[in-house]
């Protein structure tokens, strides 16, 4: 019997690799990481943007929110645009995460984003996170913690 093919063992199994992948909190299943760190991330971004749009907020505003997290610059965000990019090259090469993003808490697709064990994808969710507070009507001091 393989691993994850049934039996509790198979299936505790699962659960623990899943959770060490940051992929099942609490018995639910989420998207594989590695799907979600090869996504190309200006299509990304464009999602940010659009959804951030939506509900009133600019373009700006999400690449502020970008910079705040990432310590990237306008002009390297743009660069970074241009050019072929995972979404999770465009986090692993961050120049300079800010410190103050430990204290992004809350969920984000339906997971507490303090409790997502697997690094990188607590990077990703912590941009959901802002976004989604900014297309909440959060104000930039309260999305970026000042």
């Amino acid at each position: 019997m393989g691993e994850g093919s049934g039996g509790f063992f198979g299936r505790q199994a699962l659960n623990m690799q899943q959770e060490k992948a940051g992929i099942r909190i609490g018995g639910r299943d989420f998207m594989d990481s590695e799907k979600v760190y090869r996504m190309d991330f200006s299509k990304v971004y464009l999602l940010l943007v659009n959804k951030a749009e939506k509900k009133g907020r600019t373009k700006q505003e999400v690449d502020e929110v970008i910079r705040w997290l990432t310590g990237y610059s306008q002009a390297e965000l743009e660069v970074m645009l241009e050019k072929p990019l995972t979404y999770g090259d465009f986090f692993r090469n961050a120049p300079a995460p800010n410190e103050n993003r430990r204290l992004i808490k809350g969920v984000v697709c339906g997971i507490r984003v303090e409790d997502i064990k697997e690094p990188l994808m607590q990077e990703i969710r912590y941009l959901d996170k802002l976004v989604d507070e900014l297309a909440k009507g959060k104000s930039m001091d309260k999305v970026l913690r000042k």
